[in-house]
C-alpha cells in the first residue's frame, strides 16, 4: 500500500464520524487534529529524554492523545477515569516535590525544557478543541483531558528538574 493517495492534492482530506466525511484541510476538526498530533509527537521526544522507568506513563498519555481524537471523530476509549489517572500521576509527583510558590521560566534539563514545550502545545490543542466544539459535538472528557494533561506536564517539568537537580529559574 503506497503512502499517498492523491486525494488531499486539492485542500480536503477524509475525517470519520459516524460515516466517512470530506472536509478542507484547514476545518477545525482537522486543525485539532494536527494540534494533537504535535502534542503526541512532542511527547514522544519528551519520552525519548527520560529515564525509562518513566517512558510508560508518557507513551499512556500518547495512547490517550489517539483516544482524543478518536471521539472528536467517530468513537474513543478515553473516560474520566483516564483524567483521574492524570490528576492521581499529578498528587504522586508534587508529593516528591518542594512547593511551587511562585512562577517559573520554561527550561531546565533537557526533559522538563521538552515538557514544557509539551505543555504549550497542549494548551494550543485545547484551545483549538474549545473552538472545534462550538460547532461539533465534542465529549467534555476530551476537554478535562487536556486540561488536566496541561497541568501534569507542566508538574512533569519541575519534576524533571528536581531529578536532574537543575534548579528552577524563577520569574
Amino acid at each position: 500500500m503506497k503512502i499517498y493517495t492523491r486525494t488531499g492534492d486539492k485542500g480536503s482530506t477524509q475525517i470519520y464520524a459516524d460515516k466517512a466525511v470530506r472536509v478542507d484541510k484547514d476545518d477545525l476538526v482537522v486543525q485539532s487534529y494536527g494540534d494533537m498530533d504535535e502534542l503526541n509527537s512532542h511527547i514522544g521526544l519528551l519520552a525519548a529524554h527520560v529515564d525509562k522507568a518513566h517512558q510508560p506513563i508518557l507513551h499512556d498519555i500518547q495512547r490517550n492523545l489517539f483516544q482524543a481524537g478518536f471521539a472528536i471523530s467517530a468513537s474513543s476509549t478515553l473516560k474520566q477515569a483516564d483524567v483521574e489517572s492524570l490528576e492521581s500521576l499529578i498528587d504522586t509527583i508534587t508529593s516528591k516535590m518542594p512547593p511551587n510558590t511562585s512562577f517559573v521560566l520554561p527550561g531546565g534539563c533537557k526533559a522538563a525544557a521538552q515538557a514544557h514545550v509539551c505543555r504549550a502545545v497542549c494548551r494550543r490543542a485545547e484551545r483549538a478543541v474549545i473552538s472545534l466544539a462550538k460547532h461539533y459535538d465534542v465529549p467534555e472528557v476530551v476537554h478535562a483531558y487536556l486540561n488536566r494533561l496541561s497541568d501534569f506536564l507542566f508538574t512533569f517539568a519541575r519534576f524533571m528538574n528536581v531529578e536532574a537537580g537543575v534548579d528552577e529559574t524563577k520569574v
